[in-house]
């Protein structure tokens, strides 16, 4: 386990969720696993003995903790996972299967089944939208902000002059 891990609160779904990360993050190429599921092991406790009170898993390299947390706290967008795609393929395939039993947002944002929020974005963004030439970073911005899933594509054609939508 890496010094520092996001640990995700869930409501009963906590292995359920690890499980859906590994296999979408294997799906897209990535190395991904679960690692401890640990469960109550006493009676008389908040939940069943044997229920699940948390799992880690790591997701390219990156380690997380699920845990069974109740239903006093939800996720929110104002934390998301940002995954940096290398192709609009890689874009398609994290999308596709994130967003599976989701909901699709706003510039590559997407909410998956369980709740948490993600960022699907090609690596090429950054630079983009940080040339030096203001009027290529306007035009890659203006077409992002009419977009659901990001189109490589179309940012490429706005940041080279065209419209991008």
């Amino acid at each position: 386990m890496s010094k520092i891990a996001p640990c995700l609160w869930f409501d009963g779904q906590a292995e359920d969720a690890a499980n859906f990360y590994v296999s979408t993050f294997r799906r897209c190429g990535q190395d991904a696993a679960i690692g401890h599921v640990m469960r109550y092991a006493a009676a008389g406790g908040p939940k069943p003995k044997g229920s699940v009170l948390s799992a880690t898993f790591t997701l390219a390299g990156q380690d997380f903790i699920a845990l069974n947390g109740g239903p006093h706290f939800t996720f929110s967008p104002a934390i998301s996972l940002f995954v940096t795609c290398a192709d609009q393929a890689e874009v398609d395939r994290f999308w596709d299967g994130l967003s599976e039993g989701g909901q699709p947002g706003r510039c590559g944002w997407l909410t998956d089944r369980f709740g948490v929020s993600w960022q699907i974005v090609p690596k090429t963004l950054g630079a983009m939208l940080q040339d030096a030439d203001p009027a290529r970073s306007e035009r890659v911005m203006r077409a992002l902000m009419q977009m659901t899933k990001l189109d490589l594509d179309a940012l490429n054609e706005a940041y080279l002059g065209g419209s991008g939508a």
